[in-house]
């Protein structure tokens, strides 16, 4: 039997995100009905990060096993033949059988898109999150300075959050505007449930003028997830990139860093 490794790309907006759920599109049934259509053996495919419902991915990572040995191009070509034009396989790698796309990460990265403009946009309604009120990011930069290096995130774990411990280490947040488009590029060692869109809800928060950049680091210090921001929509979250140790030879994500 051989592991393969995958890097997968698809827009969320019409699943119910990534795990497999009865009667409902997921993309890991879609995927591993692809797999199934090649092989003919039912597989179980593990990602790198379990997208919610609306949430799209640039760079999700997932690993299989088989008994099948189909080369490279027959997994991204023949699977892609299978899939929905919403989901796409990227490319194709075999990997150690050490390797595990969610528990070998060392980083996780994710953009998150605003679209900061009066009139709504008809293409981009999906893609990312419709906000009116004109944001400063100058603001919002200074104000997410607070959360970089190793913190206690419990003012931004939703509810439901399973993870044993709150605390995670943010290795950047870059906050840039693009004509009418605001992107905000956040990088950690893993990310608790809802967090990246919490952090997003936020920075608008300060970057309305509701709160001041210090109130970030106030957020922090009471780990109270009452007292911060709403949780910005699925729409304007993408995940573009996990890293792995070099010696797995996983390819890097296409998407350069802010």
């Amino acid at each position: 039997m051989q592991k393969f490794a995958l890097g997968i790309e698809y827009d969320g907006s019409w699943y119910c995100g990534w795990q497999r759920q009865r009667d409902v599109p997921s993309i890991q049934s879609y995927i591993e009905n692809a797999i199934k259509k090649i092989t003919a053996e039912s597989v179980t495919v593990f990602c790198a990060g379990r997208t919610d419902s609306g949430v799209h991915a640039l760079g999700q990572v997932v690993h299989f096993e088989t008994y099948s040995r189909c080369s490279k191009s027959a997994w991204t070509l023949g699977m892609n033949r299978y899939l929905p034009s919403s989901i796409c396989v990227r490319w194709a790698r075999l990997v150690h059988k050490d390797f595990h796309a969610r528990f070998s990460a060392i980083s996780r990265r994710y953009c998150y898109i605003i679209n900061n403009s009066c009139i709504r946009s008809a293409l981009l309604f999906r893609k990312t999150w419709h906000y009116k009120k004109y944001l400063d990011i100058n603001k919002m930069c200074d104000a997410a300075q607070y959360l970089l290096g190793e913190n206690d995130f419990s003012s931004f774990r939703a509810a439901g959050c399973q993870s044993h411990s709150a605390r995670r280490k943010l290795y950047h947040i870059r906050i840039i505007r693009k004509g009418q488009c605001i992107v905000i590029d956040i990088k950690a060692n893993s990310f608790m449930y809802r967090m990246v869109r919490n952090i997003v809800g936020s920075l608008v928060k300060v970057g309305c003028g509701e709160q001041p950049e210090t109130w970030i680091a106030e957020l922090l210090e009471n780990c109270d997830r009452s007292l911060a921001g709403v949780t910005a929509p699925a729409s304007g979250l993408y995940l573009v990139e996990v890293k792995y140790p070099s010696d797995f030879s996983i390819p890097s994500s296409f998407i350069e860093e802010l």
